[in-house]
């Protein structure tokens, strides 16, 4: 019977800061502008860099500026030190850039509430101080209004999807909200933010394609029509035969009008770009971040800066309108599946730019997400990509009273959309922001090493309908699991010669197991566990109780908990885990709410595919956030032996020391007995 300790978060602390790692590397723009050079983000003096952060959505990017201060040195101490404001001009949120606060009726979207601007500016300041960069979003969530002189404003979702990429008068607004949004004149920094450093990455547009993205179709009126005479024209002058009056414009197996979209994709995301650089905006950008499926990521992987993709990986049915209610979760791991998703940065990648991923989650209440944090940091640094943000860390800034998993709100939705309730805030979860402080190390400081081997995967057959899945199609073998054994990126037009078929796999399947080509992480999905062995990071995740005990260079884990994520990193920036003086050592498995109740959900929502059942959630629980103890003897070699292991509690507080043993050379202690945490740190007295 698992053991689970009370293990709340406090919205205005970390208890342990490890900011102290970087202080070289505070203010934020002390190094200058970032820029993209080659595959990597440096800064105009030549410093390299990598980004660990989170999304703040909507209404948290809007703190009052007491709260400000203290979530910048919060997101600092987690070692983050990029944040993406996102869906800042969300009708839906509160504050958004145009209402700071409801009730008078927002008659347009081309006028800003200043409190709003007040509120962001001062926070973009304390993140500054911080050392925190900022990924600013241009369009996300804006819901045009007809007095913005747009035609049929009433029949047009958020964000205009996906008339905005081509209908003049929609561009025309985009670039008058650039130019609002870079031309603004931040008091509390004395710049501008297209002349202020700390603004580091910025996008075109968040999630919109031609091809079927969240089922955007080409439907309304008067813009349908005008696309197709479009379409017409470009057949007529291209000599293309496709009769453009017949044609389903939300067709994926039309070759003509594929080409078409992607010509239309790319000059919407290259003259949008031009003109954020026009108006002198100095920082990497890209075009779009949604690349699930490969007709989008043709059309956008040329365009920008750099590359950006989308990689939240949810096994959820969560519909609140329901009745009943719809709250469903499948505990799928990363560690047990061949191929966990990461296949579609690789498609989206290439090599000659940066990449980042500005979107990633495994979200709660799957029992196995602790893992997803250093997973997601290991598999990116082996790739030589350039950072992540989760989303989210939180859609408001009213956190105080936010004492829950799972439950940001008092109401079932923002926005409509059932899942915001709170099933992506991550801010006080155990299980995954418990992790941030290796993951930001593991980025930021490069414990581990890009892969020795890059591969280029020549994609063919673009039509297939793939948006959705997890898993690849079978003939597209050459991406399962080999983002973590080399670099891997795709070519979609042919500019690589030696650039392998995507039907040549690169891993062997039947093995049951992949080892990076540096030898610095192993996963098995068949023993159901990984690895990560460096110097200055350890880590083994999975069903570490089913197995025997992990062997590392210098770390030995005999875990007794069947599920456990067990992390190590050194605290400092010199000095290897072997010849620290600290070291910072975390243990999580699950972690939920106290009380929380779940029944088999029906049928009807089941899949017979050889995976758990969904669960139905048929009680959120209540306060206080729980985590389990993990149980584990550890065996470290260090060259020191007078190192104290001090337990620390969610406030900060050292509990107590967990005894130890130091004989030839290893210190040797249990974990869970005394003075249980998820936290300890190993220090020299």
């Amino acid at each position: 019977m698992a053991n689970y300790i009370p293990f709340p978060a406090h919205h205005d602390m970390a208890p342990i800061d490890i900011s102290y790692l970087f202080e070289s590397e505070k203010p934020a723009g002390k190094h200058g502008f970032c820029k993209a050079r080659g595959d990597r983000f440096v800064f105009e003096d030549g410093t390299p860099v990598r980004f660990w952060g989170t999304n703040l959505n909507s209404g948290a990017c809007f703190p009052e500026h007491d709260y400000a201060e203290k979530l910048a040195k919060r997101l600092a101490a987690y070692g983050c030190n990029i944040v993406r404001l996102h869906q800042m001009d969300a009708e839906w949120a509160l504050p958004n850039i145009y209402q700071y606060r409801r009730g008078k009726r927002l008659g347009d979207t081309s006028t800003y509430d200043p409190e709003s601007f007040d509120r962001l500016d001062y926070f973009v300041s304390c993140l500054k101080k911080e050392g925190v960069y900022i990924y600013l979003d241009m369009l996300t969530y804006r819901k045009f209004k007809e007095a913005d002189g747009v035609r049929n404003s009433v029949a047009l979702i958020n964000r205009a999807a996906p008339y905005g990429l081509f209908d003049e008068r929609l561009i025309q607004l985009q670039k008058e909200y650039c130019n609002a949004i870079w031309n603004h004149y931040n008091p509390y920094t004395g710049l501008c933010y297209k002349d202020d450093p700390v603004f580091a990455l910025g996008d075109v547009a968040n999630e919109i394609d031609l091809f079927g993205a969240f089922n955007h179709k080409i439907v309304v009126e008067p813009y349908a029509s005008e696309f197709r005479e479009s379409f017409r024209l470009w057949c007529e002058a291209n000599g293309k035969t496709t009769d453009a009056a017949t044609v389903d414009l939300n067709s994926l197996e039309n070759d003509d009008l594929n080409d078409y979209k992607i010509e239309v994709c790319q000059k919407f995301y290259d003259g949008m770009i031009d003109y954020m650089h026009g108006l002198g905006v100095k920082i990497p950008l890209t075009g779009i971040n949604f690349s699930w499926r490969f007709l989008p990521c043709k059309a956008a992987q040329r365009s920008g800066d750099f590359n950006d993709s989308h990689l939240n990986v949810r096994f959820i049915r969560w519909d609140p309108f329901k009745i009943p209610a719809e709250r469903a979760s499948r505990d799928i791991s990363l560690h047990e599946l061949p191929e966990w998703g990461a296949f579609r940065n690789a498609r989206m990648r290439h090599f000659g730019k940066p990449f980042f991923t500005s979107e990633w989650d495994l979200t709660w209440p799957n029992r196995y997400r602790a893992e997803s944090s250093i997973m997601m940091a290991a598999t990116g640094m082996l790739q030589n990509w350039s950072g992540y943000t989760i989303h989210t860390y939180a859609y408001t800034s009213l956190l105080q009273d936010m004492h829950m998993l799972g439950k940001e709100t008092s109401t079932c939705s923002i926005g409509g959309t059932g899942y915001r309730e709170g099933i992506m805030s991550t801010w006080n979860d155990p299980a995954k922001f418990g992790l941030f402080y290796h993951a930001a190390i593991i980025t930021r400081r490069e414990d581990v090493s890009p892969a020795k081997n890059k591969y280029t995967v020549k994609v063919e057959q673009l039509q297939c309908n793939d948006y959705g899945t997890f898993l690849p199609r079978p003939d597209r073998k050459s991406f399962i699991t080999s983002t973590e054994l080399s670099q891997i990126g795709s070519d979609y037009y042919g500019d690589y010669p030696d650039a392998i078929h995507d039907q040549i796999p690169l891993v062997d399947q039947s093995k049951g197991e992949v080892t990076s080509d540096t030898g610095e992480m192993y996963r098995s999905w068949v023993k159901r566990y990984g690895t990560i062995d460096t110097p200055m990071t350890k880590a083994a995740y999975g069903m570490l109780g089913k197995n025997e005990p992990i062997e590392l260079n210098g770390l030995r884990i005999a875990c007794q908990s069947e599920y456990a994520v067990i992390a190590m990193s050194s605290l400092n920036n010199d000095l290897d885990i072997g010849h620290s003086d600290s070291i910072l050592l975390t243990t999580v498995g699950q972690a939920e709410n106290t009380g929380m109740k779940w029944v088999k959900a029906p049928d009807a929502v089941q899949r017979n595919d050889g995976f758990p059942p969904y669960m139905q959630l048929e009680d959120m629980g209540h306060p206080p956030i729980i985590a389990e103890v993990i149980e584990a003897d550890i065996e470290l070699t260090t060259d020191r032996s007078n190192m104290v292991v001090w337990a620390i509690s969610a406030e900060g507080l050292l509990m107590g020391n967990v005894p130890t043993v130091y004989e030839d050379g290893k210190l040797k202690f249990t974990l869970g007995k005394k003075y249980a945490s998820i936290y300890y740190l190993i220090q020299a007295e």
